[in-house]
């Protein structure tokens, strides 16, 4: 196989060209990704092993010559001038747009190497520079630069979230939370709204720098950790996973004596006697500080001791459930347990501070399952995660959480402080911080902003199974929403390796049987590209035939023996045993 670089319809393609036996020229079709599609008809030439010049009257704008290796870097050519020099200003605007900010921990290096081009040569990077700068990062920025990410088209995404902002924030209604006087002392006005994708795109609206208490917002990063630190059975023998149907602070258990879940403050009070027992609370309070440090990937976690010190001073109610729960036995049996040090503990983890930046970050880290999605870091287990999500369904938002549920449809946990956390499975996380609450203890603004969202946007999590209605839509599809668009984003993700994007367009419904025009799946592309786990996804999972010919006779066991790709071709080889 022979790559080469073609510019046609006024973008970059890359094209494949048959085997050096074929000496004649051969027409393909293509569409921008390494095998034939119907989309822009194209003339190939075949050029010989050495690197000769292109054929008179052809349309080359590249003529790089890769053996059996697409130019990966192609795709950063269309920002070059005339003398083949990056424009960096041009790149990172489109970056900016695709929602990758010039903060992100991802590509510090590289973005620290464009600025340093930028001021010593005028805003312009050689070809060969940029690739190498570029390093670790080029999944990511191709991805970001082709509208392969998890939201394709952000920048009208982007702008549809600031219309939703734009509309909540005359919303005025609701209090203050004045049980805690320093919560009652914030400013009503602040309005803060912010996400991040499970790929790392990101928006802030509004105050998106002000610091305020997660409160019980907290119960959900603190939960999970809790569930990976001891066995779930462990946990659930002295916290339930039912609704309460009962304020946040009641002075209820279940029919078993406990608690009825982690989301309500007698929950909550349990879960922090379980975290970390053997370790005094200072050094309990640092370890927690650094695990929401990994969910935020390093950005805003603070401390407000104001707080702390007003909530301690007027918790008769809390200190009522502790001795409550102590009655009843609901705490462990530990020796070290001291129920004034626990509640103490308690009250500071109600006074983390996040940003509205920071708690995307941290929301997108559970969207993500676990996986913090600026540094993919594997925070928390995939199983807590579950199951975090699954009472922050249910018991989340208080005594309107089956409301919130009905009508949002996705997991959320509110503070009194005026802040929630709000989770998109697989999509993103987003943080919303109002303080006027109401009479169920959660942001009157961000339960607003949530209706909306879902009236915008199908992410309601019963949406797959209806029909878009109105003037929603999914902001995580292409504009080009056919069965073919969605055949050739797979057949992309399986010649690149990308196994988390087939997994996703599985999941949304796209065959994975489907053949290209030359009669090629996507096992055939997998194979090609020595990729094995993708191939045995595609084998065990999607149940594709490892006997299927493409148009020239090919099976993909027959292109991974051409390739000389040992891993695919030993798998394969044992496939075809079991199938006879």
């Amino acid at each position: 196989m022979r790559w080469w670089l073609f510019s046609g319809a006024g973008r970059l393609a890359r094209v494949m060209v048959k085997p050096a036996n074929v000496s004649t020229s051969t027409t393909g079709t293509c569409t921008g990704i390494r095998t034939r599609f119907r989309n822009e008809h194209v003339t190939v030439r075949y050029v010989s092993s050495s690197l000769e010049a292109p054929g008179d009257g052809m349309d080359w704008e590249d003529a790089q010559y890769r053996p059996d290796d697409p130019d990966e870097y192609s795709v950063f050519r269309s920002y070059c001038n005339d003398d083949g020099l990056v424009i960096l200003q041009k790149l990172l605007n489109d970056l900016k747009k695709a929602g990758i900010l010039t903060s992100d921990p991802r590509l510090k290096e590289s973005l620290a190497a464009f600025r340093k081009a930028k001021e010593e040569n005028d805003g312009l990077m050689a070809f060969e520079d940029l690739r190498r700068d570029v390093g670790d990062n080029l999944t990511l920025l191709t991805k970001a630069l082709t509208g392969k990410m998890t939201i394709p088209h952000f920048a009208r995404f982007k702008n549809d979230l600031q219309s939703i902002y734009e509309a909540v924030k005359p919303n005025m209604a609701g209090e203050l939370f004045t049980t805690i006087p320093q919560l009652g002392r914030v400013n009503p006005d602040y309005w803060a709204a912010s996400i991040c994708t499970v790929d790392g795109q990101r928006a802030s609206f509004g105050d998106d720098e002000v610091p305020f208490c997660v409160q019980s917002a907290g119960k959900s990063l603190n939960y999970p950790l809790v569930l990976d630190d001891n066995a779930s059975d462990y946990v659930h023998n002295y916290i339930g996973q039912e609704p309460s149907g009962q304020a946040y602070n009641t002075m209820r258990l279940n029919k078993e004596g406990k608690p009825h879940n982690p989301m309500v403050n007698s929950g909550a009070i349990v879960l922090c006697s379980l975290m970390k027992p053997e370790l005094e609370t200072a050094p309990k309070f640092d370890w927690l500080q650094q695990q929401y440090l990994k969910m935020t990937a390093g950005e805003f976690v603070g401390f407000d001791n104001s707080t702390f010190q007003s909530e301690k001073q007027t918790a008769d109610r809390n200190f009522a459930l502790g001795y409550f729960l102590k009655e009843m036995g609901a705490f462990p049996k530990n020796e070290k347990f001291d129920l004034a040090t626990t509640l103490e503990f308690y009250f500071q983890t109600c006074s983390m501070q996040f940003v509205s930046k920071s708690g995307a970050v941290a929301a997108a880290t559970l969207a993500n399952g676990g996986v913090c999605p600026l540094t993919g870091q594997k925070i928390l287990t995939s199983s807590s995660v579950r199951n975090t999500l699954s009472l922050m369904l249910s018991c989340g938002m208080n005594e309107n959480s089956g409301l919130f549920a009905f009508e949002v449809g996705l997991p959320a946990k509110s503070g009194v402080s005026g802040c929630i956390l709000l989770v998109i499975p697989n999509v993103m996380g987003i943080c919303l911080y109002s303080p006027r609450l109401d009479k169920y203890f959660n942001s009157v603004r961000g339960i607003d902003f949530s209706k909306r969202l879902v009236s915008k946007f199908s992410f309601h999590h019963y949406d797959s199974l209806l029909q878009s209605e109105g003037e929603r839509y999914d902001p995580r599809r292409q504009r080009l929403s056919s069965k073919e668009h969605f055949i050739t984003s797979l057949m992309f993700s399986a010649s690149e390796g990308d196994l988390v994007s087939i997994r996703r367009f599985v999941q949304r419904g796209t065959d994975a049987t489907a053949l290209s025009y030359d009669g090629r799946s996507a096992l055939h592309l997998a194979a090609c590209g020595g990729h094995l786990a993708v191939v045995q996804y595609l084998v065990e999972h999607c149940g594709l035939d490892t006997s299927t010919k493409d148009r020239w006779g090919h099976t993909p066991l027959d292109e991974a023996v051409h390739f000389d790709r040992t891993s695919v071709v030993e798998y394969l080889q044992r496939s075809n045993r079991a199938e006879t």
